[in-house]
């Protein structure tokens, strides 16, 4: 613990001479480095800041213009304070300090009575020495933890609660848009830690802190290279030095262990997932390898042999990502929510992004009867953790046929994909996940979307509004169809009056040049309207 000038005053060799306080009330907090005894009338060559001066008062004696000299000079040189010894028997010398200790801002102590100087610097140097072994000593302990943390690969919740324990403060863990990655909470109740969190953070700038509303809060940036992707605080610390500085170099050593951490379990991850895709890709190509080298390669990616495998592909729409870039870093923080939740429910899995916008997944069943209880159980769970996301994730999920053989459930991969793709364009459906008898005529259409015969046909039937770009009425005739020509129903979930739903479908008609009464009618516009909303998806594989 670092020395200061109050503490010094506190010690019983001082308290014999009968310090008596001039001025510097408010600068008894500050540190003192070390101890300095001289008579010279100048110090300002010999000091460097922090040093608490001894003096008899011989280099001033009875001018109070030389004492207001020695005190500036003190002052200037950033002396901590300085201990005047004037015994009653000097009364002039004591009334030259008292008028100069008035023009001086550093603490400015008389003794009256006569003590020995080399006590106080024993004593007071014994205590610096032995706070400095201590800050050392506490270095390396702090050293020590943080570096056992990295080498067991903590978790960071680990590794902030270590923290926090620690300095006995709480300490949170915030991402670069200033939402909680983690947090300990320590004595302060978490309520009152959190509330309000990012309106306050974003009040501190990264860059050294600074003050918040309860007070200074502490921070040490985390990343690698110049990446920082989020800061560790301690918000709302108090005003001491000494706690200061210990609580920086435990924030900067467990920031550098949630830095070391975090990259070591990206590129791990990274690596994983590589291989599974390597190992997905190689399942689907035409040379096939054999049966039991994939099994061994596939349970050592951690897929537990099964008696068998079930395709699934998640499939994320256009709108999840307006870019490539967009789409990726979905894609990947898909697959990290999958790998979360497969590893939270105990289901084995090979996953693996084989296509833009798409994640392909083989799952282990322990038992066929078990396929729609484990989907059940994967999707749902996957749901909910992408809606409650930092970012939510929108997808569909397709499922194949399940096969006793990894290469032939890998091979229905494009049967997932398929469903996946068409699933995604129905409207309002609270299906958790789709197989090829959920998606009917519309997975038939989405197979002959790219047939030149299939897209001339839904463009006769279209052109009228195609060419116009009548959206409006190519989403009325959508929603008409929908209905199964049903107008009240239309009228009711459009929110119209019939008469105005009778006159815009009377003008949709006379456009089409087609009753929209007659059944085929019908059937040939809603298939043609299936095409046009299918021609959306990627290429089929």
């Amino acid at each position: 613990m670092m020395l200061t000038v109050a503490a010094v005053l506190e010690l019983e060799v001082v308290r014999a001479g009968a310090p008596e306080l001039l001025t510097g009330n408010n600068r008894l907090e500050s540190p003192v480095r070390w101890v300095h005894v001289a008579e010279l009338r100048s110090l300002a060559d010999l000091l460097e800041g922090g040093e608490l001066v001894l003096t008899t008062g011989l280099a001033f004696g009875e001018s109070a213009d030389d004492a207001a000299r020695y005190l500036a000079g003190l002052q200037d040189a950033g002396a901590a304070g300085v201990i005047v010894e004037i015994p009653g028997d000097r009364p002039a010398d004591a009334a030259a300090l008292e008028y100069a200790a008035a023009g001086t801002q550093m603490p400015v102590i008389r003794l009256h009575r006569r003590i020995r100087f080399v006590e106080v610097t024993e004593v007071v140097h014994r205590r610096i020495v032995a706070g400095q072994f201590e800050q050392v000593a506490k270095a390396r302990e702090v050293h020590e933890v943080f570096t056992m943390l990295s080498l067991q690969s903590a978790g960071v919740q680990e590794i902030v609660n270590r923290a926090a324990q620690l300095l006995d403060f709480p300490v949170v863990l915030e991402d670069s848009s200033h939402l909680v990655v983690a947090f300990a909470a320590g004595p302060v109740p978490p309520q009152e830690l959190l509330q309000d969190w990012q309106r306050r953070s974003r009040a501190v700038p990264r860059a050294g802190g600074g003050p918040g509303e309860g007070g200074e809060w502490l921070q040490t940036p985390v990343g690698l290279n110049g990446q920082q992707w989020g800061r560790l605080v301690i918000p709302d610390f108090p005003p001491s030095p000494d706690a200061a500085a210990e609580a920086s170099m435990v924030l900067e050593r467990a920031g550098q262990a949630l830095s070391i951490n975090w990259l070591a379990e990206r590129d791990q991850a990274g690596l994983a997932q590589q291989a599974q895709a390597g190992l997905i890709h190689e399942l689907r190509s035409p040379r096939v390898p054999d049966e039991t080298a994939a099994l061994t390669r596939a349970e050592a990616l951690g897929l537990k042999p099964s008696p068998a495998y079930l395709p699934l592909v998640l499939h994320l729409g256009a709108a999840a990502g307006g870019d490539p870039m967009s789409m990726q870093r979905k894609e990947r923080a898909l697959l990290e929510l999958l790998a979360s939740v497969l590893s939270s429910t105990r289901i084995t899995a090979l996953a693996a992004a084989v296509q833009t916008g798409q994640v392909a997944v083989l799952l282990a069943l322990p038992a066929r009867m078990l396929e729609d209880s484990v989907l059940e159980r994967l999707c749902g769970v996957l749901s909910e953790r992408s809606a409650a996301a930092v970012e939510p994730l929108a997808w569909t999920a397709g499922v194949g046929r399940a096969r006793s053989s990894l290469a032939d459930a890998a091979a229905g991969l494009d049967e997932a994909t398929h469903v996946a793709q068409t699933a995604g364009t129905l409207s309002g459906s609270a299906r958790r996940y789709f197989r090829s008898t959920d998606i009917r005529l519309r997975g038939l259409l989405a197979l002959l979307r790219e047939d030149p015969r299939a897209v001339s046909f839904a463009d006769a039937e279209l052109h009228t509004l195609l060419e116009d770009g009548a959206e409006e009425e190519l989403a009325l005739l959508q929603r008409f169809l929908e209905c199964g020509g049903n107008k009240t129903e239309l009228a009711r979930s459009g929110y119209l009056s019939r008469p105005t739903l009778y006159a815009r479908l009377e003008r949709l008609q006379a456009r089409l040049g087609v009753s929209l009464d007659d059944p085929e009618s019908r059937t040939s516009l809603h298939v043609a309207v299936l095409l046009h909303q299918l021609r959306s998806l990627n290429p089929a594989p």
